[in-house]
Protein backbone atom coordinates (compact mmCIF):
# COMPACT_ATOMS: atom_id res chain seq x y z
CA UNK A 1 0.00 0.00 0.00
CA UNK A 2 1.47 3.34 -1.09
CA UNK A 3 0.17 6.40 0.80
CA UNK A 4 0.80 9.92 -0.45
CA UNK A 5 -0.31 13.31 0.88
CA UNK A 6 -0.87 16.07 -1.64
CA UNK A 7 -3.15 19.06 -2.24
CA UNK A 8 -6.85 18.35 -2.65
CA UNK A 9 -8.04 19.24 -6.15
CA UNK A 10 -11.28 21.04 -6.97
CA UNK A 11 -12.42 18.08 -9.07
CA UNK A 12 -12.20 15.89 -5.94
CA UNK A 13 -14.38 17.99 -3.64
CA UNK A 14 -17.52 15.88 -4.13
CA UNK A 15 -15.58 12.69 -3.38
CA UNK A 16 -13.98 14.29 -0.32
CA UNK A 17 -17.45 15.39 0.86
CA UNK A 18 -18.78 11.84 0.43
CA UNK A 19 -15.88 10.40 2.45
CA UNK A 20 -16.39 13.02 5.16
CA UNK A 21 -20.06 12.10 5.59
CA UNK A 22 -19.39 8.37 5.37
CA UNK A 23 -16.60 8.51 7.96
CA UNK A 24 -18.44 10.62 10.53
CA UNK A 25 -21.73 8.82 9.99
CA UNK A 26 -20.05 5.43 10.38
CA UNK A 27 -18.24 6.51 13.55
CA UNK A 28 -21.38 7.72 15.30
CA UNK A 29 -23.44 4.75 14.05
CA UNK A 30 -25.98 6.30 11.70
CA UNK A 31 -28.16 3.72 9.90
CA UNK A 32 -27.31 5.54 6.65
CA UNK A 33 -23.86 7.00 7.33
CA UNK A 34 -23.82 9.37 4.35
CA UNK A 35 -26.82 11.20 5.85
CA UNK A 36 -24.38 12.83 8.29
CA UNK A 37 -24.48 16.62 8.11
CA UNK A 38 -27.69 16.75 6.08
CA UNK A 39 -27.48 19.50 3.47
CA UNK A 40 -24.82 21.50 5.33
CA UNK A 41 -21.52 21.93 3.51
CA UNK A 42 -18.14 22.06 5.23
CA UNK A 43 -15.58 21.27 2.53
CA UNK A 44 -16.37 23.32 -0.57
CA UNK A 45 -16.11 26.82 0.93
CA UNK A 46 -13.17 25.91 3.20
CA UNK A 47 -11.29 24.74 0.11
CA UNK A 48 -12.21 27.99 -1.62
CA UNK A 49 -10.64 30.05 1.17
CA UNK A 50 -7.18 28.60 0.53
CA UNK A 51 -6.69 25.60 -1.80
CA UNK A 52 -3.04 25.41 -0.68
CA UNK A 53 -4.24 24.50 2.82
CA UNK A 54 -6.46 21.59 1.75
CA UNK A 55 -4.79 18.19 1.83
CA UNK A 56 -5.69 14.87 0.27
CA UNK A 57 -4.62 11.37 1.24
CA UNK A 58 -4.20 9.01 -1.69
CA UNK A 59 -3.67 5.24 -1.56
CA UNK A 60 -2.54 3.58 -4.77
CA UNK A 61 -4.13 6.39 -6.79
CA UNK A 62 -7.41 6.45 -4.83
CA UNK A 63 -8.58 9.43 -2.73
CA UNK A 64 -9.21 8.08 0.77
CA UNK A 65 -9.22 11.15 3.03
CA UNK A 66 -8.76 14.87 3.45
CA UNK A 67 -7.98 17.62 5.92
CA UNK A 68 -8.20 21.41 5.65
CA UNK A 69 -6.05 23.82 7.67
CA UNK A 70 -7.69 27.07 8.81
CA UNK A 71 -5.94 30.41 9.27
CA UNK A 72 -7.38 32.87 11.80
CA UNK A 73 -4.28 35.03 12.05
CA UNK A 74 -2.26 33.91 15.06
CA UNK A 75 -4.75 31.07 15.62
CA UNK A 76 -5.00 27.96 13.46
CA UNK A 77 -7.24 24.97 13.25
CA UNK A 78 -8.01 22.08 10.97
CA UNK A 79 -10.92 20.00 9.84
CA UNK A 80 -12.91 18.21 8.88
CA UNK A 81 -10.22 15.53 9.10
CA UNK A 82 -11.65 12.35 7.62
CA UNK A 83 -10.46 9.00 6.31
CA UNK A 84 -12.60 6.44 4.47
CA UNK A 85 -13.63 3.69 6.95
CA UNK A 86 -12.02 1.04 4.75
CA UNK A 87 -8.66 2.68 5.47
CA UNK A 88 -8.95 3.37 9.20
CA UNK A 89 -6.08 2.42 11.53
CA UNK A 90 -3.39 2.65 8.86
CA UNK A 91 -1.72 5.88 9.96
CA UNK A 92 -3.36 8.02 7.28
CA UNK A 93 -4.92 10.49 9.73
CA UNK A 94 -1.49 11.12 11.27
CA UNK A 95 -0.07 12.06 7.89
CA UNK A 96 -2.94 14.47 7.26
CA UNK A 97 -2.36 16.08 10.67
CA UNK A 98 1.34 16.45 9.89
CA UNK A 99 0.45 18.30 6.69
CA UNK A 100 -1.74 20.76 8.62
CA UNK A 101 0.94 21.31 11.27
CA UNK A 102 3.49 22.06 8.55
CA UNK A 103 1.06 24.68 7.21
CA UNK A 104 0.79 26.22 10.67
CA UNK A 105 4.57 26.55 10.73
CA UNK A 106 4.48 28.27 7.34
CA UNK A 107 1.83 30.71 8.59
CA UNK A 108 3.58 31.38 11.91
CA UNK A 109 0.55 30.13 13.87
CA UNK A 110 0.89 30.77 17.60
CA UNK A 111 -2.03 28.72 18.90
CA UNK A 112 -3.66 25.72 17.25
CA UNK A 113 -6.78 23.81 18.17
CA UNK A 114 -9.82 22.02 16.81
CA UNK A 115 -12.94 20.15 17.86
CA UNK A 116 -13.21 16.40 18.28
CA UNK A 117 -15.41 13.86 20.04
CA UNK A 118 -15.07 14.31 23.82
CA UNK A 119 -16.09 10.69 24.45
CA UNK A 120 -13.56 9.06 22.11
CA UNK A 121 -10.29 7.90 23.73
CA UNK A 122 -9.14 6.84 20.25
CA UNK A 123 -9.30 10.40 18.98
CA UNK A 124 -7.67 11.78 22.12
CA UNK A 125 -4.77 9.34 21.83
CA UNK A 126 -4.21 10.27 18.19
CA UNK A 127 -4.06 13.99 18.89
CA UNK A 128 -1.91 13.55 22.01
CA UNK A 129 0.85 12.34 19.69
CA UNK A 130 0.98 15.86 18.26
CA UNK A 131 0.79 17.72 21.55
CA UNK A 132 -2.94 18.46 21.49
CA UNK A 133 -4.80 17.97 24.76
CA UNK A 134 -8.47 18.40 25.70
CA UNK A 135 -9.46 21.60 27.46
CA UNK A 136 -12.92 22.81 28.41
CA UNK A 137 -15.96 21.38 26.69
CA UNK A 138 -17.62 23.38 23.94
CA UNK A 139 -21.35 22.83 23.73
CA UNK A 140 -23.10 23.23 20.38
CA UNK A 141 -26.43 24.69 21.43
CA UNK A 142 -29.64 25.63 19.65
CA UNK A 143 -32.88 27.46 20.33
CA UNK A 144 -36.01 28.04 18.27
CA UNK A 145 -36.21 31.45 16.59
CA UNK A 146 -39.39 32.96 17.99
CA UNK A 147 -39.05 36.70 17.35
CA UNK A 148 -42.11 38.53 16.14
CA UNK A 149 -41.58 41.23 13.51
CA UNK A 150 -42.34 44.03 15.96
CA UNK A 151 -39.66 42.71 18.35
CA UNK A 152 -36.79 42.70 15.87
CA UNK A 153 -33.94 45.13 16.53
CA UNK A 154 -32.42 47.04 13.65
CA UNK A 155 -29.69 44.92 12.04
CA UNK A 156 -26.45 46.24 10.56
CA UNK A 157 -24.78 43.72 8.25
CA UNK A 158 -21.41 43.57 6.56
CA UNK A 159 -23.11 43.05 3.19
CA UNK A 160 -24.78 46.48 3.46
CA UNK A 161 -21.45 48.35 3.64
CA UNK A 162 -19.65 49.95 0.72
CA UNK A 163 -16.06 49.04 -0.12
CA UNK A 164 -14.49 51.69 2.12
CA UNK A 165 -16.79 50.84 5.01
CA UNK A 166 -16.03 47.13 4.62
CA UNK A 167 -12.30 47.76 4.85
CA UNK A 168 -12.78 49.81 8.01
CA UNK A 169 -15.15 47.19 9.43
CA UNK A 170 -12.58 44.41 8.98
CA UNK A 171 -10.08 46.49 10.94
CA UNK A 172 -12.62 47.10 13.71
CA UNK A 173 -13.44 43.37 13.87
CA UNK A 174 -9.73 42.61 14.13
CA UNK A 175 -9.35 45.08 17.00
CA UNK A 176 -12.05 43.22 18.91
CA UNK A 177 -10.69 39.72 18.22
CA UNK A 178 -7.13 40.90 18.88
CA UNK A 179 -8.24 42.18 22.30
CA UNK A 180 -9.43 38.65 23.13
CA UNK A 181 -6.33 36.85 21.85
CA UNK A 182 -3.36 38.70 20.28
CA UNK A 183 -3.35 38.25 16.52
CA UNK A 184 -6.71 36.49 16.27
CA UNK A 185 -8.17 37.59 12.94
CA UNK A 186 -11.54 36.55 11.51
CA UNK A 187 -11.17 38.52 8.27
CA UNK A 188 -11.04 35.39 6.12
CA UNK A 189 -14.25 34.04 7.63
CA UNK A 190 -16.05 37.35 7.13
CA UNK A 191 -14.89 37.61 3.52
CA UNK A 192 -15.72 34.03 2.54
CA UNK A 193 -19.24 34.30 3.97
CA UNK A 194 -19.78 37.43 1.89
CA UNK A 195 -18.14 36.13 -1.28
CA UNK A 196 -19.92 32.77 -1.27
CA UNK A 197 -23.29 34.02 0.02
CA UNK A 198 -23.19 31.67 2.99
CA UNK A 199 -24.95 34.14 5.29
CA UNK A 200 -23.66 37.46 6.65
CA UNK A 201 -21.70 39.09 9.44
CA UNK A 202 -23.93 40.88 11.95
CA UNK A 203 -22.52 44.06 13.52
CA UNK A 204 -23.31 45.56 16.94
CA UNK A 205 -22.50 49.28 16.96
CA UNK A 206 -23.05 52.39 19.02
CA UNK A 207 -22.83 55.91 17.59
CA UNK A 208 -19.07 55.74 17.06
CA UNK A 209 -17.65 52.23 17.56
CA UNK A 210 -18.09 48.58 16.71
CA UNK A 211 -18.94 46.77 19.94
CA UNK A 212 -19.20 43.23 18.61
CA UNK A 213 -19.73 41.05 15.58
CA UNK A 214 -21.02 37.60 14.67
CA UNK A 215 -20.19 35.59 11.56
CA UNK A 216 -23.40 33.76 10.68
CA UNK A 217 -24.03 30.93 8.23
CA UNK A 218 -27.59 30.35 7.00
CA UNK A 219 -29.48 27.52 5.36
CA UNK A 220 -28.55 24.68 3.01
CA UNK A 221 -25.10 24.72 1.45
CA UNK A 222 -23.52 26.56 4.37
CA UNK A 223 -22.25 25.08 7.63
CA UNK A 224 -25.71 25.70 9.11
CA UNK A 225 -27.93 23.43 7.03
CA UNK A 226 -31.59 23.94 6.22
CA UNK A 227 -33.70 26.32 8.31
CA UNK A 228 -30.78 27.12 10.62
CA UNK A 229 -28.78 30.24 11.41
CA UNK A 230 -25.39 29.15 12.76
CA UNK A 231 -23.16 31.61 14.62
CA UNK A 232 -19.75 30.28 13.61
CA UNK A 233 -17.91 32.99 15.53
CA UNK A 234 -19.14 35.80 17.75
CA UNK A 235 -17.27 38.26 19.94
CA UNK A 236 -17.83 41.33 22.08
CA UNK A 237 -15.16 43.87 22.98
CA UNK A 238 -14.04 43.39 26.62
CA UNK A 239 -15.37 45.91 29.10
CA UNK A 240 -17.83 46.51 31.92
CA UNK A 241 -20.77 46.50 29.49
CA UNK A 242 -19.75 43.28 27.73
CA UNK A 243 -22.44 41.07 29.38
CA UNK A 244 -25.29 43.32 28.22
CA UNK A 245 -23.70 43.75 24.79
CA UNK A 246 -23.36 39.98 24.50
CA UNK A 247 -27.12 39.73 24.99
CA UNK A 248 -27.66 42.43 22.35
CA UNK A 249 -25.46 40.55 19.88
CA UNK A 250 -27.50 37.39 20.44
CA UNK A 251 -30.66 39.45 19.83
CA UNK A 252 -29.22 40.61 16.51
CA UNK A 253 -28.27 37.06 15.48
CA UNK A 254 -31.77 35.83 16.22
CA UNK A 255 -33.32 38.75 14.36
CA UNK A 256 -31.04 38.09 11.39
CA UNK A 257 -32.09 34.44 11.37
CA UNK A 258 -35.75 35.45 11.53
CA UNK A 259 -35.27 37.85 8.60
CA UNK A 260 -33.80 35.00 6.58
CA UNK A 261 -36.74 32.74 7.42
CA UNK A 262 -34.69 30.38 9.58
CA UNK A 263 -36.35 28.30 12.30
CA UNK A 264 -33.52 27.83 14.79
CA UNK A 265 -30.40 29.59 16.02
CA UNK A 266 -27.29 27.43 16.52
CA UNK A 267 -24.16 28.53 18.39
CA UNK A 268 -21.22 26.99 20.21
CA UNK A 269 -20.05 28.20 23.60
CA UNK A 270 -16.97 27.17 25.54
CA UNK A 271 -17.84 26.28 29.12
CA UNK A 272 -14.76 28.12 30.39
CA UNK A 273 -16.78 31.23 29.48
CA UNK A 274 -19.26 30.40 32.20
CA UNK A 275 -21.05 33.77 32.16
CA UNK A 276 -21.71 33.48 28.41
CA UNK A 277 -22.79 29.85 28.78
CA UNK A 278 -25.20 30.72 31.61
CA UNK A 279 -26.74 33.60 29.67
CA UNK A 280 -27.31 31.37 26.65
CA UNK A 281 -28.98 28.70 28.77
CA UNK A 282 -31.20 31.37 30.35
CA UNK A 283 -32.22 32.45 26.83
CA UNK A 284 -33.40 28.93 25.97
CA UNK A 285 -30.34 27.51 24.21
CA UNK A 286 -29.98 23.76 24.73
CA UNK A 287 -27.41 21.19 23.65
Amino acid sequence: MTISIRLLQESELSTADHIFRLAFGTFIGLPQPTDFGGDANYIQHRWNVDPTAAFAAEVDGQLVGSNIAINWGSVGGFGPLTVHPDFWNRGIAQLLIEAAIAKFAEWGTQQAGFFTFPNSPKHHALYHKFGFYPRFLTFIMAKPIQLQSEEKPAIIKYSQLNAQERSHCLQECFEISNSIYPGLDLSREILVVAAQNLGDTVLLRNETNLLGFAVCHCDAGSEAGSNTCYVKFGAIAPGVNAPEQFEQLLDLCEAFGADRGMLRLLAGVNTSRDAAYTRMVDRGFRT
